[in-house]
């Protein structure tokens, strides 16, 4: 897996995510894929209240516990949230730009790491100072977490469906004994269906949620990469071989839902 820190000159979210943080407005934000048409993400819509949220997010953060990892924070809506809540919370993102905006923002514990840094390791939390990808002394990056969040279609960053067990094991050695896993996605099944309710899925092809994108904000031009959608009985049949649970906690109006995966 990717363990890889992004570049300012790479990083459009970032950039659209600290302008708004500093001026209170953004450029656009523009969403390219080989599967749809070009699409807008609002940068505001990354800057949302609790009560701006969808039902699903609103969901999670009650479902929330213990001490708190927030996997890919972006501008740290949820982790200020919980934050707000008197929960102990360190969000972790892959762009130094979205962690300077959180820090502004007055999120606590915010650290530019990719999940899969070696550095990050699994066990108890020790609570030793180490130096980070920016130089600063961090908190040591150890395990010991009873919640872990995934948001915003949080099985994403798995990129594809051969790496979702990666993903979950990764995950499964940063719980506390009894932990959980609330992670977000939906099926895109629904994209392939005809008017007679058959679907043109090609079932000798790759995975049908696996897309690709890439995001440009004014001249900062991403690369492109891998995103996964997951159906939840596919996902749920991947965990168990990773010897976790899932069970469907919600289901949203868009072919969306949150689950909640655990150790068995």
């Amino acid at each position: 897996m990717n363990t890889e820190i992004l570049s300012a000159d790479k990083d459009p979210m970032g950039a659209a995510i600290l302008d708004f943080q500093k001026q209170g407005k953004a450029a656009r934000l523009r969403v390219l894929s080989s599967m749809f048409e070009e699409d807008e993400m609002p940068v505001k819509h990354l800057f949302r209240s609790t009560r701006e949220m969808p039902v699903l997010e609103q969901k999670a953060l009650q479902l929330a516990k213990g001490r708190v990892l927030d996997i890919g924070a972006g501008s740290g809506c949820h982790t200020l949230a919980l934050q707000e809540k008197g929960f102990t919370v360190k969000a972790i993102d892959i762009s130094p730009l979205s962690c300077e905006a959180m820090k502004l923002r007055g999120v606590k514990d915010a650290e530019c790491i990719n999940l899969f840094d070696p550095h990050l390791s699994s066990g108890n939390h020790s609570g030793e100072i180490q130096e980070n990808h920016s130089g600063e002394n961090q908190e040591q990056f150890e395990g010991g977490f009873d919640t872990i969040l995934l948001l915003m279609n949080g099985t994403g960053i798995a990129g594809k469906i051969e790496h979702l067990p990666d993903l979950f094991q990764r995950l499964k050695a940063l719980l506390n004994p009894g932990g959980q896993i609330l992670i977000d996605s939906s099926d895109l099944k629904y994209i392939y269906e005809n008017e007679d309710g058959s679907f043109d899925i090609n079932l000798n092809g790759a995975y049908y949620g696996e897309v690709d994108y890439q995001m440009i904000y004014k001249d900062v031009k991403g690369d492109r990469f891998d995103w996964l959608y997951v159906d939840f009985p596919l996902l749920k049949s991947i965990a168990e071989t990773c010897c976790l649970h899932s069970e469907l906690v919600a289901e949203g109006e868009h072919y969306d839902y949150l689950a909640r995966i655990f150790q068995a």
